[in-house]
């Protein structure tokens, strides 16, 4: 039996961008019991393009923030809301 997901144990810089991002997507995908595997899935992404994008090494396009998401049942723009201590939502 795979282990089971941790959500994010540190908050980004709000500065960080693509930390913030990373963020978001894990904690969402987390909160959803997924995989990144299943997250790749619903996306129609490559499961190496989700890890990659949850440890900060990728520029993400616009129309991939969309597409997970769409498949998180967020708003693309929250993902991009820098979180807050007390807050685990934007």
């Amino acid at each position: 039996m795979p282990a089971k997901p941790l959500p994010p144990k540190n908050l980004p810089s709000s500065d960080d961008l693509r930390g913030i991002l990373a963020y978001w997507i894990r904690l969402h995908r987390v909160e959803k019991g997924w995989s990144q595997e299943r997250l790749a899935l619903e996306c129609e992404l490559d499961r190496t393009y989700v890890s990659a994008v949850e440890r900060s090494r990728w520029n993400v396009s616009l129309s991939n923030i969309e597409k997970m998401a769409n498949a998180l049942n967020v708003q693309s723009w929250t993902l991009l809301v820098p979180p807050t201590e007390d807050a685990s939502k934007p």
